[in-house]
């Protein structure tokens, strides 16, 4: 029932990608008004800007936001192009109120008088200890483009965990005067046909562009890495890795190390005579200290094939000439840098002191950071049992925490 119980001011949602379109819909599904701010030209603006290969490396079942199922038309493996399109569908088909074009730069709380004061019981701190009482502010100001200013009950922060591109500061690689570009500038294998390129970082973004790169048409692919990742089969006999990964979400951590080692010694070939050794600790520990595994879609075939080289990692830049750890020097036509991103909150919520010291999110889903309650976060961690699964669980926890006051 679309029956809106805000008497005056809505949930500003910021963010049109997967999880605010999700908690938008989920809200109007409870009664309450959303806004979702955009300051793209549409929606799924991040998805838009990802390399042509992408695919979702989680099944499209365990993919779809709540209310509207993926098409199977999609296949298992959802494309960019497809993912795209569905949020589109989804943002029409849940009737969201969704403005683009306005991005929004800082927000504030506007206290509440003593006498307005109410507990907020889903509050916590970043310790994850209950507070059992907090002044609710009155409202949530938001500045935005254009001098906008405004009011909300609510606000929920889902700018999105591929916001910020971080590309290190290596020493010396103003120097370097052939193309040096994040991984978020790539976007097909033509541009690269007969040159030799240098692909930094292993995490999956980094492998599939490798991939891409040495199966388009590169002369040379070789791949820097710091540190070996695991590497897992995306699906084995029809048991994608993701199914595995909700299986053992509350399993003890050293247990789930033991089986993936003894997983990966069955399903995936050991590359220590290509310069990709295993990693010396377990799967799950190098989940937990924010190092996914690499889910093969093609990797460890050109490793074996020598298409593509892994190398140690880039220390350095001397002219055209890239100095990586081990000492040896490459002069690569291109270096593409796989090298994560920020989440890009600090202009907008540092002030609040509800981010960490790498400036994310101390709580998210129902919980509200210390001293900030009304204010939610969502889809800024990318667990192991999948982003857009996580996504729509919070999605529902956010909206009902928001109902209920």
């Amino acid at each position: 029932m679309d029956l809106d119980r805000t008497p005056d001011m809505p949930v500003y949602v910021i963010g049109g990608g997967p999880a605010g379109l999700a908690t938008a819909a989920v809200l109007r599904e409870e009664g309450v008004r959303a806004v979702v701010l955009e300051k793209s030209p549409a929606v799924g603006a991040s998805w838009r800007g990802h390399y042509d290969r992408l695919r979702l490396h989680t099944t499209r079942r365990k993919s779809a936001l709540p209310g509207l199922p993926m098409p199977r038309s999609f296949g298992r493996w959802v494309s960019r192009d497809d993912v795209v399109r569905y949020l589109e569908k989804y943002a029409e088909f849940h009737e969201l109120d969704v403005v683009t074009g306005v991005e929004v730069t800082r927000v504030e709380p506007v206290p509440a008088a003593p006498s307005e004061a109410s507990p907020t019981p889903g509050s916590a701190s970043a310790s994850g200890k209950r507070r059992r009482r907090q002044p609710a502010p009155a409202a949530w100001l938001l500045h935005a483009t254009g001098g906008r200013r405004l009011l909300g009950r609510a606000v929920v922060v889902a700018s999105g965990y591929s916001h910020t591109p971080r590309l290190p500061d290596w020493p010396g690689s103003p120097s370097f005067t052939r193309p040096l570009l994040h991984a978020r500038e790539y976007r097909d294998p033509a541009p690269y046909q007969g040159m030799d390129v240098l692909v930094v970082g292993v995490g999956n973004t980094g492998a599939e562009i490798a991939v891409d790169l040495a199966d388009g048409g590169a002369a040379r692919v070789q791949l820097a890495v710091r540190t070996p990742p695991h590497i897992v089969r995306r699906s084995t006999l029809g048991w994608s890795a993701q199914h595995s990964a909700i299986a053992v979400r509350r399993l003890p951590v050293f247990l789930v190390d033991r089986l993936a080692r003894a997983q990966s010694a069955l399903a995936v070939p050991d590359l220590s005579a290509y310069g990709l050794p295993r990693p010396a600790k377990g799967l799950y520990t190098r989940v937990r200290e924010g190092a996914l595994p690499v889910q093969d879609t093609g990797l460890v075939r050109a490793v074996q094939r020598g298409t593509v080289e892994p190398v140690a990692a880039v220390e350095s830049f001397d002219g055209d000439t890239v100095v990586l750890a081990d000492g040896e020097k490459l002069s690569p036509d291109a270096v593409i840098a796989a090298t994560g991103y920020e989440r890009g909150l600090g202009g907008m919520l540092g002030h609040l002191g509800v981010l960490d010291e790498r400036g994310r999110p101390q709580a998210r889903g129902r919980r509200c950071p210390a001293g900030a309650p009304g204010l939610y976060f969502t889809g800024f961690t990318n667990p192991l049992t999948g982003m857009l699964r996580e996504i729509s669980l919070d999605a529902g926890r956010i909206a009902k925490a928001i109902a209920r006051h």
